[in-house]
């Protein structure tokens, strides 16, 4: 029972990915990545203070780090919300376990024991064949670059969720990490505000505004369940779990905002979801302590 948690964190992302697409109708990607952050910060401090759990750190360049990447793979994941298919996105963005996979891969290479990962090899190739074909009507609808924005967040994300496995084993506590990603994302988006500028008053309207506190709270509740889920859950059922985030993606995408993704999309959909489980058992042997993924 408790892996269900997953599904309700997947849920949370999955609306929170419906607020920003709506938003991103008037605001730019950097306006809503800078008040995810903030509306974020203020609930965690009342989660910390509820918890006792102090800020200082004994390890502030791994946050920085985290903080870095994570912050780009929010930035670039929002990005492709506001330009793709909800669900498209939301793919993409999920590649973040094949990116691990590759990665474990690529390291077996290096260390000439890639004979060994022969089965991860083949899932991580079907998992970037699924790529293509999902990338493939992003071409036809010249929203190619979006694609690849989209397809890098998800490597971001990858690289940040391997620090906080770092992070976790140097001993910082979860709440700890997930404010100070809060603060990293919201200096990431002060930074790009400096290039992209403020949405002005007169363009704003209400629809738009009325999401920027839920896209940060349903951020948070989202990490909340999620961290419960892998904490008392079965930790490969939880991270298999964590794809049906694509399932509420896709109806929001249908339902909501009658995104047209033609068969070839979903086959690559299909392919990248059926690849990113698989790479999950199986690269649970070659780093078995995976962390719960943010956003």
């Amino acid at each position: 029972m408790q892996a269900l948690w997953m599904v309700l964190g997947a849920f949370f992302f999955a609306t929170m990915g419906v607020g920003v697409k709506i938003a991103s109708q008037v605001f730019n990607t950097a306006e809503l990545v800078f008040y995810r952050g903030i509306i974020s910060m203020v609930l965690l401090v009342l989660v910390l203070r509820t918890r006792q759990v102090s800020l200082a750190t004994p390890v502030p360049f791994m946050h920085v780090w985290r903080s870095l990447v994570g912050g780009l793979s929010l930035g670039a994941w929002f990005f492709a919300i506001a330009e793709l298919p909800l669900a498209t996105a939301m793919t993409l963005n999920y590649m973040s376990g094949i990116w691990v996979a590759a990665f474990i891969v690529g390291g077996g290479v290096l260390l000439g024991k890639s004979q060994r990962n022969g089965p991860l090899i083949l899932t991580v190739l079907m998992g970037f064949v699924g790529v293509v074909l999902t990338l493939r009507p992003t071409i036809e609808q010249n929203q190619l670059f979006a694609g690849l924005i989209g397809l890098l967040s998800g490597m971001c994300a990858s690289l940040a969720y391997l620090q906080v496995t770092a992070l976790g084993k140097a001993g910082e506590p979860v709440e700890r990490t997930v404010f100070f990603f809060a603060l990293g994302t919201a200096v990431t988006g002060s930074l790009g505000l400096m290039w992209t500028g403020w949405t002005p008053l007169s363009q704003i309207t209400w629809q738009a505004a009325a999401w920027l506190i839920p896209i940060g709270a349903l951020a948070s509740m989202g990490q909340w369940c999620m961290t419960r889920a892998y904490s008392r859950g079965h930790t490969l059922v939880v991270a298999s779990l964590q794809y049906s985030g694509i399932v509420f993606a896709a109806l929001y995408s249908l339902l909501l905002f009658g995104d047209h993704i033609p068969v070839m999309g979903w086959a690559g959909i299909g392919l990248i979801v059926a690849s990113g489980v698989g790479a999950t058992f199986l690269k649970e042997r070659a780093l078995p302590d995976t962390p719960a993924e943010e956003h």
